[in-house]
């Protein structure tokens, strides 16, 4: 049984005692507000350095001079960086420590958000671009491994706040975006009004200082806190040998495909439809809104449901539903495809909170984010690409919706294998 922590309390990794771990080392535990104040700030910065670029994308090209391919490889960096980024993170948090690590991503997000804004070239504004993602990356993979880790009783809030703040973050990153830049224009902060889309960027690089701050407090309270190995007479199996591991990676790179399509093509599928760019965006956000309502009831609804089988045949359904709407009848029923997307969208936070529910101890934790959101986030970085290339090829949304509906039935499928309480570290370690 999990007791409650209090502050600075020391305790060795992993179990109750620390023989039969691998590497010991004394942990010391941080106090619930610390760790909330903690959690609810990365969870906000981590998506708004991808987000905040494609509303004013336009400007930046035209400041840079990057033609439209060029933006095409900016508009797919998120995904790839996420994918090989998190490739390395864990590798990265046994040699530092999760704490310390995620710290010290912070420090890097917060670099590039900021210098990246003044660059006066698509040169200097990619690799900085790179530099954000790869900080993010490493959060993407450690913070839900740092939940396990530190949560005790407060897991599920700790992971209720995570997820439903990621969309949060995400959503304001998008949407402050262009009144960011109007208004820095307009009072002519940096000279040219042209360029306030700078401040608009680096806002959010000023933002992520908040939550760097109170990680590296939080380092120096934790110490070295990846979770030490339990002592086995085998060590344990790749993850990929786990069904449960690949199957919730398949649903995490599905519906996170889906998410990119959204944010990145579904409000032109609404203009080409004959809807105004003003509600073609309000229909998309109604998309990130939903996102935010199952951030906040998955992972209780996890927690405490024997199988989620309902919930995710729901999920792969309403996706199916959402895109064959849009694909019938775009603009005659635009609020309600943007409202079933959004609710088929819930597998996302259902796909983050199953990361530490479906895992028992936290070095497995650790592996099964590091296996799943890089080579999730793989998968995902290929739809928008495909979805652009298709469209751009037949000069029609038909295959790509019909393609996108399809995505629905791999959705459930692979939600199904995962709906159950099986765990996957009886899977690795068998």
């Amino acid at each position: 049984m999990t007791t409650p922590r209090g502050d600075c309390a020391e305790h060795t990794p992993d179990s109750p005692a620390s023989a039969g771990t691998t590497g010991p080392r004394r942990v010391r535990t941080i106090g619930f507000g610390l760790a909330m104040l903690a959690v609810l700030f990365i969870s906000v910065v981590l998506r708004p350095g991808a987000t905040s670029l494609g509303p004013v994308l336009a400007e930046v090209s035209s400041s840079l001079s990057i033609d439209e391919s060029t933006s095409g490889i900016l508009t797919a960096l998120p995904g790839l960086m996420f994918g090989l980024v998190g490739f390395i993170a864990v590798r990265m948090g046994q040699r530092a420590g999760l704490s310390l690590t995620i710290a010290l991503s912070l420090v890097v997000v917060v670099l590039g958000l900021v210098l990246r804004p003044f660059s006066t070239s698509f040169w200097g504004f990619m690799p900085l671009t790179a530099l954000a993602l790869g900080g993010m990356a490493v959060g993407n993979v450690l913070v839900p491994a740092w939940i396990k880790r530190h949560g005790g009783l407060h897991t599920v809030a700790l992971m209720t706040l995570y997820s439903m703040f990621l969309t949060v973050g995400g959503s304001a990153g998008s949407g402050l975006a262009s009144p960011l830049a109007g208004a820095a224009g307009a009072t002519g902060a940096l000279g040219d009004p042209a360029d306030g889309w700078r401040w608009a960027l680096a806002f959010w690089g000023v933002v992520a200082a908040v939550p760097m701050v109170l990680w590296l407090l939080v380092a120096r309270h934790t110490g070295h806190d990846f979770p030490g190995t339990p002592a086995q007479d085998r060590p344990d199996r790749p993850l990929w040998t786990s069904p449960t591991a690949v199957f919730l990676m398949i649903l995490f790179g599905f519906q996170s495909m889906n998410a990119y399509v959204q944010f990145g093509w579904l409000p032109q599928m609404y203009r080409d439809a004959g809807l105004d760019a003003n509600l073609a965006g309000t229909l998309t956000a109604v998309v990130a809104a939903m996102g935010v309502i199952g951030g906040l009831i998955m992972p209780t609804v996890i927690d405490r449901s024997r199988t989620l089988a309902p919930w995710m045949i729901g999920f792969g359904a309403l996706t199916t539903a959402g895109w064959l709407g849009v694909l019938i009848a775009p603009a005659e029923g635009a609020l309600i495809w943007s409202l079933l997307l959004g609710v088929g969208g819930f597998a996302f936070p259902t796909a983050i909170s199953l990361i530490p529910a479906r895992s028992r101890q936290p070095h497995v934790t650790a592996r099964l984010s590091g296996f799943i959101q890089p080579y999730g986030y793989l998968v995902a970085a290929i739809g928008p690409m495909a979805v652009g290339m298709i469209h751009s090829a037949l000069g029609n949304w038909t295959l790509v919706l019909i393609l996108l509906a399809c995505s629905g039935v791999v959705l459930a499928v692979a939600g199904l294998r995962v709906s159950g309480r099986i765990f996957v570290d009886d899977e690795v370690q068998a």
